[in-house]
């Protein structure tokens, strides 16, 4: 009870503090605001603070299909704005990542900034790497973001980075086999469907066409999507978080046997691969563009930009285009709901996280890192990104940055996705840090490698269920966890 209590007042604390923020902002909400000559709380900056030259360094992977092509030109347009500071970026693949981050992470000389889901907040907290910029912002910076993305990047009284970008995780499909399969795919876009509905569905897109099986559905299962599908599904399964209501973990819930039986389920039917503990985020990309699936996951909306550039190049007979595929129209699809549960849509906020090394920053280089992140997080930078992912903008100065790009969607994605955000997993800032890294380390050291062997057949929904609930009871004792 103490524990809630805290976490009440906490989350009370904050509120009001970024109320009063927001409060001071006015409407300006733009990039070339008071950030640039403003000290926190919006102070005057010292003359010395202003001028001293300075270096923040930014370790990012390939946040959309050309972001890392526009690294020179960030740094050079970040100078130029700021003509004593320097933008070091350091550039990573999605799979090397994380492993370059936690390196450096415990070297104790982490990045600056780093790009990294909001899911890792509570990592990165608990192991005291992560600068809280509360006092750094300026109340022109809070305001330029929509509120629900800006929750993502908090935990408790700690404001720890700026969001890129609030997406959904969704599922995406071919849209003549769809059709071809009755499957009226704009009903299910406005109203979502259950279990036993997408079940039925993909076993009817299961083809066998020249010695070959074309699949009703294909989730990537193996090295950096390993825990997507589980903890994807699971929300639409009555678990929007790993913990309720009541800090409770929840994973231990029978709607999540259920869920595991479910998924199960689909490769029993045959409707996905036996080999689908194989499948990597490239190969899942890959066998649906080469017509191997029906529908296909995670998918964001980025996808359908992918799919037509493919497009384009298979109709200009371009070398390029990828191997043996074929033209597809690409579909954003809702994932399914399992145990009589609510729609729950997994929100993907990733952003630009601010760390700190073994030393406390200095108040001015502090401020110039708050600089830099939100300078890649809004305005041109992010409006072109955004733009790239066909993902949504969530900063005024993005939003009018990007009046004049002009982008090529179905205006039917732009509605689904749109109704997917409305219903979209809100952010959870009470969680205490030390319930989320256990949960964490639970996912990678438990969760993941069972998930693994279930989709391989080596165990069954039930061992699987039992040993989660019995690594939770080791890490939260037999009050902590949901019984049902």
């Amino acid at each position: 009870m103490k524990r809630k209590i805290n976490v009440i007042t906490s989350v009370l604390a904050v509120t009001m503090a970024m109320s009063m923020l927001t409060a001071c902002s006015g409407n300006s909400g733009s990039a070339g605001g008071k950030d640039a000559a403003s000290a926190p709380n919006g102070g005057s900056a010292s003359p010395a603070a202003s001028e001293a030259k300075d270096t923040i360094t930014a370790l990012l992977p390939p946040v959309s299909p050309n972001f890392q092509k526009t690294f020179d030109q960030i740094q050079k347009d970040f100078t130029a704005k700021y003509p004593n500071l320097t933008l070091r970026i350091e550039p990573a693949s999605w799979e090397d990542m994380t492993q370059k981050l936690d390196t450096q992470v415990n070297a104790g000389s982490p990045p600056d900034i780093a790009f990294v889901s909001s899911d890792a907040i509570s990592k990165y907290v608990q192991q005291g790497m992560l600068m809280d910029i509360t006092d750094a912002v300026t109340p022109e910076m809070v305001s330029d973001f929509d509120k629900a993305p800006l929750d993502y990047m908090k935990n408790a009284k700690g404001l720890f980075g700026f969001p890129a970008y609030m997406e959904v995780h969704a599922l995406g499909g071919n849209k003549a086999f769809m059709e071809k399969a009755g499957i009226d795919w704009k009903k299910v876009q406005q109203n979502g469907w259950t279990y036993d509905e997408f079940r039925e569905a993909v076993k009817k897109g299961v083809v066998q066409e020249n010695g070959q099986t074309r699949y009703g559905f294909v989730f990537a299962t193996k090295g950096v999507a390993a825990k997507d599908y589980l903890a994807i599904m699971a929300k639409n399964a009555g678990m929007p978080h790993a913990f309720d209501k009541d800090l409770k973990y929840a994973y231990t819930s029978k709607n999540y046997l259920g869920l595991l039986k479910d998924l199960r389920q689909l490769i029993d039917d045959g409707s996905m691969p036996k080999e689908l503990s194989s499948v990597d985020a490239g190969k899942r990309w890959n066998m649906f563009l080469t017509g191997q699936t029906m529908i296909t996951g995670k998918g964001l909306a980025v996808f359908e930009n992918s799919a037509k550039t493919n497009n384009k190049k298979l109709q200009a007979n371009d070398g390029s285009a990828v191997k043996g595929s074929i033209p597809v129209d690409y579909i954003v699809l809702p994932a399914p709901t399992f145990q009589g549960a609510k729609p729950s849509s997994y929100a993907v906020v990733d952003g630009y996280l601010t760390f700190r090394g073994k030393k406390e920053p200095t108040p001015e280089h502090k401020a110039n890192v708050v600089k830099a992140a939100y300078f890649l997080a809004s305005g041109q930078v992010a409006a072109t990104t955004n733009n790239d992912l066909f993902a949504a903008h969530i900063t005024q100065s993005g939003r009018k940055a990007a009046e004049s790009m002009k982008i090529d969607r179905m205006p039917e994605n732009i509605a689904a996705v749109d109704s997917m955000l409305k219903n979209a997993t809100p952010a959870r800032p009470d969680i205490p840090t030390d319930l989320g890294a256990k949960a964490i380390k639970l996912e990678t050291e438990v969760i993941v490698p069972k998930f693994q062997a279930l989709i391989a057949g080596e165990i069954t929904p039930q061992a699987m269920y039992d040993a989660v609930k019995a690594a939770a009871i080791q890490a939260f004792g037999e009050n902590g966890i949901v019984k049902d």
